[in-house]
């Protein structure tokens, strides 16, 4: 499949996730009932839930809150309007040269408060010198600093991979959990937990952070090109480095070092949110196919086409 010249085409589809990303805007805001400018603050010194739209014992806000199936409602657009913003930096990059410095490794530092703690877990008493007290104590403080400090979020370059070792719970549903507390038929039965409601209060902080890294994105495409060509030359560079120091391990007899790194920034199979496998402009259109599917299976293409070593002239 040959692009060309895409930039005419990366503008079309950025002016289409821009648009998207108004609407997706709009129904935050809808849903806040005040401007996404105003939740940003919020968000940036908002506690880190464990995970998306989980609240528990540092429960957010209402201020940050969305509504269970608003908050579906947005995912469900972002994650692959996310998908195609990173497939048309990675289009966009195609032909960008980098120069590296020369490589220097770095010399690990532990940290003396690591082992402080580590002691002190352990019950044993701890003296420090002058010098070990003080670098303790800008230590602490600059872990202070950064847990105060608002945090921001820059889009993802790189596909979240999947685990192919994770172990996937099985959910047992309320009706069918047992309910005995004891033989007595005379004893109460437990109560069944509400089911979940579609207005649920859910944590929004990193739903808004999202947005605004991907409105970020596509207001700076170049940057973010340039941002994605400084990565891929690090980390081809860094896996010749590991190819020539196992090839060194194997000329002495020994194993080389294992270095787990990624070959590639996207991941293998279908976009992450897309319900398009490949793009194929003259496939019939079906009805549960949106406009960013269209869109992310064509940066899919484009992004594994610039990926793509230059082919040599064989004729």
């Amino acid at each position: 499949m040959e692009f060309g010249d895409a930039s005419t085409t990366i503008e079309r589809y950025r002016q289409a996730l821009k648009h998207i990303l108004l609407m997706l805007v709009g129904m935050a805001e809808m849903g806040f009932g005040r401007p996404l400018s105003l939740v940003l603050g919020e968000a940036a010194v908002a506690p880190r839930p464990r995970r998306a739209g989980k609240t528990g014992r540092n429960k957010p806000s209402a201020a940050l809150c969305l509504p269970r199936h608003l908050y579906r409602a947005i995912l469900l657009l972002l994650r692959p309007a996310e998908s195609a913003a990173r497939r048309l930096i990675i289009a966009a990059a195609q032909g960008i040269v980098v120069a590296l410095p020369p490589f220097r490794p770095r010399k690990p530092k532990p940290k003396i408060s690591d082992t402080v703690a580590a002691m002190r877990r352990l019950g044993l008493a701890v003296n420090l010198s002058k010098q070990d007290f003080a670098r303790y104590e800008a230590e602490r403080k600059a872990a202070e600093r950064r847990a105060t400090r608002p945090r921001g979020q820059n889009l993802s370059l790189l596909d979240a991979l999947k685990y192919p070792f994770r172990i996937r719970r099985n959910y047992v549903p309320a009706h069918a959990v047992p309910r005995i507390r004891s033989l007595d038929d005379d004893a109460p039965r437990i109560p069944l937990p509400p089911p979940p409601s579609q207005n649920d209060p859910m944590n929004a902080a990193k739903l808004t952070l999202r947005l605004d890294a991907l409105g970020q994105a596509l207001d700076d495409l170049p940057g973010q090109a340039q941002r994605f060509a400084r990565w891929k030359a690090r980390n081809d560079a860094a896996l010749q480095r590991d190819r020539a120091a196992r090839d060194a391990a194997a000329a002495g007899g020994k194993p080389g070092p294992v270095r787990f790194r990624r070959f590639s920034p996207l991941r293998r199979g279908r976009p992450p949110g897309g319900r398009l496998p490949r793009f194929d402009p003259d496939a019939p259109k079906r009805k549960n196919i949106r406009e960013v599917d269209e869109i992310l299976a064509h940066a899919n293409a484009m992004a594994y086409y610039a990926l793509e070593p230059p082919r040599r002239d064989t004729s």
